[in-house]
This record gives structure tokens, C-alpha cells and sequence, in this order.
């Protein structure tokens, strides 16, 4: 079934049952995203205060057949916020429903708005003493419910999960206009199928997240960050095993560092203080979250000893204030904007099974190398699998260069990801730039009930045309 433009007879019947500051002039950053793959189109924009205009937006979009583009914070990577072709649609952003709704401290819950800032969000779990650990690079910018419709992952997920793991309950609005109130602060609830697992991960597809009930947790009483030199790919696999051994579930993050992105570091930002004066081939970033009486360092220290011994690291930081810690993170949350200066060929946030994370690097850089001179940045939480494996120019060359290479790129990428037993899309989703990827390596049974999924919520097809599920022609 084919869409209508939001055109001005659209307009009108909106205005007719909404107030008029619901309404504003469509601002450049709503047609953008962070990479410039995709360019938005002239549309109606508007900023419902609450579950009920969202409602009569989406009520009036369906029976126009009107496509609906929800917009958070626009820090998406998959251009799942701009809708580049098609029939202008109506954009609908979430900015205004930022509140705090309430915080429960003995549960451990936080209701808040899809609005809300993740930061804010941290802030405010940190005013009750509590901790929300979904923190990610964009955390100043992203909003809750783009979070949450996205599934995002970040360095937490280690320890603390997705932010699929992180959700109790929703409120929404489903694509015929029915708000559904699902936002239970409940644990254990096994009532039929689980509404907010289907509309987590569905980018905006099959309705519009309005409200979540957020997990909070108690804040560790002491934290301990070292950044610690590794052989290879493979010493860091059994330097995880190792700390998750002498230290269980209080092991944080886990990050993996190449010397090319600490390259890239030096090259565009040198004025991010790095810690080695030498940047080493390998290195990884470990955060302890520790209760009670433990001391954070000397846990560190007795992890760096036995991996000494074991020839699992050849040298390593143990961060003595706060101060130091920041600056370890500072190299880590800086590579992406690195990544950005340099400009890449092709990106890739992909994710395999722990124990083939050596294997893939290995094999990915001799298939990169078979397609010609590259630089490769391969960084990332290996904790739990999710590398972001990107390739880029040689000096004197630019991503402009290599626009025709840029396909196969992918594929060779893509297609050992596959073979492995990974997926391509470890966290960022699939907007409408993976689409071809989610044919390509999807299960076919699974690629079928996506589908008909859609197509049993949202028939007329107004939610978020062309993301994950290909648009009509």
C-alpha cells in the first residue's frame, strides 16, 4: 500500500485537534544525521507533550496513510531518523515529553519520558543514589526512547546488558492510535507476548515509545580503571577470563584498543592526553565496579601480576585518581571522533562469538589487505563481542578516493561476520542503511515473521517507512 505526502489538507485536519505550538517549522538538524549518509525531506514537523497528542498524530496519520518518522535525539547511525525518499512524512519528535515521572529507590526504578536525555536520566538515578549503566558516546544528545527503540548497547553491556536488559515497562502508541499502558514497574509478568520486547530493537516500526520504566541498580561503592597492554587479540580473550575469574560480575567494561585508532588520536586531537608515550599495538581498558570492603587497586594490581605471569599483558596503567581514569576514557569515548576527522571508507559495528574474535581479525585484515592499501581501526567492547571494524584511506588518500570500493568493502566484512556465526548490526540497528544486509543474512524464517509482524501492526505501513522493513514502491 503506497503513502500520501503530509500534504496541506493533512496539515489542516491536524491543527483542527491539536493545540498550535504542537506545530513548528521543520529546523536542518531534523533532515540530518551524524554521517551524512541520508538527507531528510521537507515535512510537517510536530512536538506532542504527551501520550494523548502523540495519539491523535498518529490516529490522524493512519487513516491519511501518512508516513511517521519518530524522532529523538538524532544520533543514530543507520539513518533511521530521516526519511530521504518517498512522500514528504510527518516528523515527530519526542524532545518536549522530558520528565522524570517518578523514581522508585527501593525498587531500583525510574520512570521517565522517551524525551528524557540519557544523561538526565543518569543524573537523576544518581540523586536517588542509584545507577542507570546504559552509557554510550552520544549519552549529552540521546534520548531514552531512541535508546530504547534501537536497543542500544554501549561500554556497559559487559555487566549490565543492552538497553533491551534495562526495561521493565512501556507506554506507547501503537500504529492505529491506541496508546497501550504497559508501563509496569513489574519483574515477573508472564501475560502472553511481551509487547515491550517487540517494540524494543523495532527503531520506531511498529509504534511510538512514549514513556519506559527504567532498572536502576546500586551504584558501586568504589570504582578502579587501568589500561593494560596486550600481546595480541587473543591474550585479551584470556585476560577477560582471567579477571572474570579473580573477580565475577564486578568486572564493568572491557574495551579493546588498536594502535591505529590511538594513531588516529594523535593525528586530529592531539590535545587528548594519551598514556603511553608509545602507543602499543593492543591494549585494553578494564573498569571495576566494587562493594564493600574491596579496594579496587589492589584488585587491579593482583589481576596485572597474575597476568604478567601468565604473558596475557606487557605492561600496563593503573589509574591513581579520578582524574586518570577520565583521561583513559577520554582515548577511549575520543577514537569515534578520530574515526570522523580522518573519514572512513567504510564502517563496520559488527559482532562474533568471544572465541572468534581473534580468528576475524585476523582474517578481515588479510581480505582488506587483498583489496588494497587501507588503514584499519578494529576497537571496541570485546567483553561482549562487538568490534567496530573500520577502514580508511592511506595518507595522501581520501574516502573519495575509494567510493567505488566501498560495496565490496562491506561485503568481504559482512560476509566473514556472517560465516562466523556474528551479526552486522551489533548495536546501532538497522535504519535504512543495513536493509540489503538484514535480506541478505537473515534467517529466512526469521526474515518472514519480521515481516509479518509489520504487517499485522502496522498495515497501512506508516511507521517509520524503510527502516528494517524494505518501503512499498
Amino acid at each position: 500500500m503506497k503513502l500520501n505526502p503530509a500534504d496541506p489538507a493533512f496539515e489542516a485536519a491536524l491543527r483542527a485537534d491539536l493545540p498550535a505550538d504542537v506545530f513548528r517549522p521543520v529546523e536542518p538538524r531534523y533532515l540530518e544525521e551524524p554521517r551524512g549518509l541520508y538527507a531528510g525531506q521537507s515535512a510537517i514537523l510536530a512536538l506532542p507533550r504527551d501520550a494523548q497528542e502523540v495519539s491523535t498524530l498518529i490516529r490522524h496519520a493512519n487513516a491519511a496513510r501518512v508516513g511517521v518518522i519518530p524522532y529523538g535525539g538524532g544520533t543514530g547511525l543507520v539513518g533511521g531518523q530521516v526519511a530521504e525518499n518517498g512522500p514528504a512524512p510527518l516528523i515527530l519528535s519526542l524532545e518536549r515529553m522530558n520528565k522524570i515521572r517518578a523514581v522508585y529507590p527501593d525498587e531500583n526504578v525510574l520512570v521517565a519520558e522517551a524525551g528524557v536525555i540519557l544523561s538526565d536520566v543518569q543524573d537523576a538515578a544518581e540523586q536517588a543514589r542509584r545507577l542507570f549503566p546504559l552509557s554510550l558516546a552520544a549519552q549529552g544528545s540521546a534520548r531514552i526512547g531512541g535508546n530504547l527503540a534501537t536497543n542500544a548497547g554501549g561500554t556497559g553491556v559487559l555487566r549490565y546488558g543492552n538497553a533491551r536488559d534495562l526495561c521493565l515497562g512501556l507506554e506507547a502508541v501503537l500504529p492505529d492510535g491506541q496508546i497501550w499502558n504497559g508501563l509496569t514497574r513489574l519483574r515477573k509478568n508472564n501475560t502472553g507476548y511481551d509487547l515491550r520486547h517487540l517494540l524494543i530493537g523495532a527503531e520506531g516500526t511498529l509504534g511510538v515509545i512514549t514513556a519506559a520504566a527504567l532498572k536502576l541498580f546500586a551504584r558501586p561503592t568504589k570504582s578502579g580503571t587501568a589500561l593494560l597492554v596486550v600481546p595480541s587479540p587473543a591474550a585479551a580473550l584470556k585476560l577477560l577470563s582471567l579477571a572474570r575469574d579473580q573477580l565475577g560480575e564486578m568486572v564493568s567494561a572491557f574495551e579493546i584498543m588498536n594502535k591505529m585508532g590511538l594513531n588516529f588520536l594523535s593525528e586530529t586531537m592531539p590535545e587528548v592526553r594519551q598514556p603511553f608515550a608509545t602507543p602499543p599495538e593492543w591494549c585494553v581498558l578494564i573498569e571495576l565496579g566494587l562493594s564493600g570492603g574491596l579496594d579496587p587497586a589492589a584488585s587491579l594490581e593482583k589481576l596485572f601480576e597474575c597476568a604478567l605471569e601468565a604473558d596475557l599483558v606487557t605492561d600496563g596503567l593503573i589509574a591513581q585518581s579520578q582524574q586518570q581514569a577520565d583521561d583513559f576514557w577520554g582515548v577511549r569515548e575520543n577514537i569515534p571522533h578520530a574515526n570522523r576527522k580522518i573519514g572512513a571508507v567504510s564502517s563496520h559495528d559488527i559482532s562474533v562469538p568471544l572465541g572468534a574474535i581473534p580468528d576475524f581479525i585476523a582474517q578481515a585484515g588479510k581480505k582488506i589487505a587483498g583489496l588494497g592499501d587501507f588503514r584499519i581501526n578494529c576497537f571496541g567492547h570485546v567483553g561482549d563481542g562487538n568490534l567496530h571494524y573500520n577502514i580508511f584511506p592511506v595518507p595522501g588518500k581520501s574516502r573519495q578516493d575509494h567510493l567505488a570500493q566501498r560495496d565490496e568493502i562491506k561485503k568481504v566484512i559482512h560476509d566473514l561476520t556472517h560465516a562466523m556465526g556474528g551479526s552486522v548490526s551489533a548495536e546501532h540497528g538497522i535504519g535504512r542503511l543495513k536493509v540489503d544486509d538484514l535480506e541478505r543474512y537473515s534467517d529466512p524464517a526469521k526474515l518472514s515473521a519480521i515481516h509479518a509482524i509489520k504487517a499485522a501492526l502496522d498495515p497501512s505501513g506508516i511507521m517509520n517507512p524503510g527502516v528494517i522493513v524494505r518501503a512499498p514502491d
